[in-house]
């Protein structure tokens, strides 16, 4: 039952590790107005998808407390509410950008590579969390949990912290939004 599940999933987990980051690249060259697409700036969701990175925080915390604590359903709960999170936080952040000029970080000195140094991590952490939330996840659907721990002690660390370093980009990044 688990190798037919895994092999099912396989395709798409490659081709979705491949197709948001490239999609998500994309927004910083090609805006809806660049395709004649008259869409208005939502400026508003920065703060919205912000707190959702947050929360997402919080749930993978509580889910690794769950399993540890014999919790299943509570962890399974837990890990499919985070992967809902990242998704919403993922559209709107694509809504974003499609409509919105960038942001440009405004401080100076060494706060500037602080900001770029966690601005850098967290947008190359991003892209690696995708494959291994999906084999994360995939590998619990096949009921592989000797597979499914081994991976997810890499897999949770990381997007712990993509998820806070989120939250602290906009926190850093913030008093330069136009709205």
């Amino acid at each position: 039952m688990s190798a037919p599940i895994e092999k099912k999933y396989n395709k798409w987990i490659i081709f979705l590790s491949i197709f948001i980051p490239v999609a998500v690249a994309l927004l910083f060259v090609v805006k809806l107005k660049d395709l004649g697409i008259d869409a208005k700036p939502l400026p508003f969701l920065p703060p919205i998808y912000a707190t959702i990175n947050g929360v997402t925080a919080v749930l993978l915390g509580i889910a690794v407390w769950a399993i540890k604590n014999g919790k299943i359903q509570l962890h399974q709960n837990l890990m499919k509410s985070a992967i809902a999170c990242s998704l919403m936080f993922l559209l709107m952040y694509i809504a974003y950008h499609m409509t919105t000029p960038s942001t440009k970080f405004g401080g100076e000195g060494a706060i500037r590579y602080v900001y770029f140094f966690i601005l850098l991590t967290h947008i190359l952490l991003s892209i690696a969390i995708i494959p291994l939330v999906l084999v994360t996840y995939v590998r619990a659907l096949a009921q592989r949990f000797d597979k499914h721990r081994k991976i997810a002690r890499i897999t949770f660390p990381l997007w712990l912290y993509v998820a806070i370093t989120g939250v602290i980009v906009y926190l850093m990044i913030s008093p330069y939004y136009i709205y």
